[in-house]
């Protein structure tokens, strides 16, 4: 087969917009795994909440946390490699934040910080739950004993809209600030990228960016589109990412990746 690495991103993409990975999605994934192709979760969310989709469709290997910024084992919880932020650099941002009325979480690799997450409301925890997250409460910088990966912005698309506006008025030479969402800004190291981790991995793996295919739907997911050597996106992703891709499949609602699949590896192995 000639995808021997196939990234998938995960919210909006495989799955819907009830948050859910469908059966049909997932038996053409096993049987497409059963014939030697290698797939990866390439996502945005932390390992926490984006394993349980690998085990779930029975799936071993590994998934690229946090848009690129960490990558972990799924047997061992190994961190293959992880791109650690400078906290002192943070600072003016948080301080924009702040001052701003702006909601922040702080991402290790393996957890997620809020300042005040005691007094979080109703609304907000139940947010949280539907990505599977438990939120703590943020500690002072020396307090923290794993690197910080990534600080997501979250908010209506309209402030969202504003502060990434803002914000690209920043000298940010150190970091990436990413629209991940239509309610989220993401801010990694510099380096840091899925496309720049599925790389990694690729390479780690010995397969070239010929074999591998990558699907996905948001901004975040242009570095991977334009890495892997075909690049698919659903029909749910702005213009620019359609852009960026070879292809464009069926929306998340509709069963773009299942469709997209099966087209490129049942086809392909019937030739």
């Amino acid at each position: 087969m000639k995808y021997k690495l196939i990234a998938l991103d995960v919210d909006g993409t495989l799955l819907n917009d009830d948050h859910e990975l469908t059966p049909a999605t997932v038996e053409t994934i096993k049987k497409i795994a059963e014939q030697g192709t290698e797939f990866v979760l390439c996502t945005g969310r932390a390992p926490g909440n984006s394993i349980p989709f690998m085990k779930q469709i029975g799936l071993d290997g590994y998934v690229i946390t946090h848009n690129g910024a960490a990558t972990v084992n799924i047997q061992t919880l190994e961190v293959v490699h992880e791109f650690e932020i400078n906290p002192l650099a943070l600072t003016p941002y948080l301080d924009y934040c702040r001052d701003n009325g702006v909601h922040f979480d702080v991402n290790t690799t393996f957890a997620l910080y809020v300042q005040g997450a005691a007094g979080l409301s109703r609304e907000a925890l139940d947010l949280y739950k539907q990505f599977m997250v438990v939120p703590k409460e943020l500690p002072l910088w020396a307090d923290l004993s794993e690197p910080i990966v990534k600080v997501t912005l979250s908010g209506e698309k309209a402030e969202m809209d504003h502060v990434h506006a803002e914000l690209s008025k920043w000298d940010n030479s150190e970091f990436t600030i990413l629209r991940s969402g239509d309610f989220f800004i993401d801010i990694t190291h510099k380096d840091s990228s899925k496309g720049a981790a599925l790389q990694k991995l690729a390479d780690k793996r010995g397969i070239t960016a010929e074999n591998v295919m990558a699907i996905g739907n948001y901004y975040n997911d242009i570095s991977m589109l334009t890495y892997a050597g075909l690049s698919i996106a659903m029909d749910n992703s702005p213009i620019e990412v359609k852009a960026a891709a070879k292809e464009v499949t069926a929306s998340n609602n509709e069963e773009g990746v299942r469709l997209a699949l099966e087209k490129h590896c049942f086809e392909q192995s019937l030739r």
